[in-house]
């Protein structure tokens, strides 16, 4: 088994930690969780668990002696910290999955482009928008062209804590890159909406993707999408379409490409709900990056093992 460690006790932290506990199965062994608030309910959570602490963040985790058998490192703290936890974590030869808008290394998206990366130290897990909306433009890419795709992602204002609120502009910009480079996407936009709704609303997503061939095969790319939403169902239940596909001619002015489109713009409307192994079932923009980025680790570690076994 590998030993993984947490940085970061808040939400995010602390529904990885319960899940590499719960689902990691023989692949994964929670070691170790550090974070800088002493009296945060992640870090006691831990320690009831059995999971060594620290609060004395990145520093502390590298004096622990559990450190020795942490070969992966979760980073569910913020884009700016992350570039120094990289840095740290690089020279001690760990790989690191990094669940902040930093993007030092490359974005991954597990049923898009996961196998694509195994080799690198870092991964990014881009945003929970982008894990919600980029497989959907994934999908509409692999039928026909995509020249602009947009998406809008709606959350529960009280599933998004500090570290999503300081984040915003990396959020909007990892999320847009993404849309481009793994999506496929000529030009990509997102916006973000934190619902202020009591009680609060599941995590909505909205994707609109506008393609140049008016004729796309409709029927291919509808099959497509729910294709893509089974795969994303397989580690995130609560991933699912709210309606059928839509399908409207369009021939306008698309400013973010600069020129005049004539062609079909597909519209794909998601609602995601958590597993609520810590947090509630509203938090679903929580839980689809903490599911992607369990995922992402148990792949690369399985197939490294395959490949060293080989």
């Amino acid at each position: 088994m590998t030993g993984v460690a947490v940085l970061g006790s808040g939400n995010i932290g602390t529904d990885l930690m319960i899940k590499v506990l719960r689902l990691s199965g023989d692949n994964l062994r929670m070691v170790a969780m550090a974070g800088i608030d002493p009296a945060s309910d992640g870090l006691a959570r831990a320690r009831r668990l059995g999971v060594a602490t620290t609060a004395a963040g990145v520093d502390g985790l590298l004096a622990m002696p559990e450190f020795a058998d942490v070969e992966l490192v979760f980073d569910a703290t913020s884009a700016g910290a992350h570039r120094h936890h990289d840095a740290v974590l690089r020279a001690h030869g760990r790989t690191v999955v990094d669940l902040t808008p930093a993007a030092i290394g490359p974005y991954v998206v597990p049923p898009v482009n996961l196998d694509e990366h195994l080799h690198q130290t870092n991964v990014n897990m881009v945003t929970c928008g982008g894990q919600a909306t980029v497989p959907i433009v994934a999908a509409v890419r692999r039928v026909t062209p995509v020249a602009y795709g947009e998406i809008v992602a709606s959350i529960a204002s009280r599933s998004a804590g500090p570290g999503t609120r300081a984040n915003i502009d990396e959020f909007t910009e990892t999320t847009a890159r993404a849309i481009e480079v793994v999506g496929g996407a000529e030009r990509g936009k997102a916006i973000i909406v934190l619902n202020p709704a009591e009680p609060p609303l599941l995590m909505r997503d909205t994707v609109y993707c506008l393609c140049p061939d008016a004729d796309a095969d409709r029927a291919a790319i509808a099959d497509s999408v729910a294709a893509m939403v089974a795969d994303v169902q397989e580690y995130v239940p609560g991933y699912r379409l709210k309606q059928d596909v839509q399908f409207d001619r369009v021939d306008t002015y698309v400013p973010a490409l600069g020129r005049h489109l004539t062609g079909l713009q597909v519209s794909v409307f998601l609602e995601v709900s958590g597993a609520g192994h810590y947090l509630p079932a509203y938090a679903g923009n929580l839980d689809i990056m903490t599911s992607a980025a369990l995922r992402t680790a148990a792949r690369l570690v399985a197939l490294r093992a395959e490949g060293a076994a080989g």
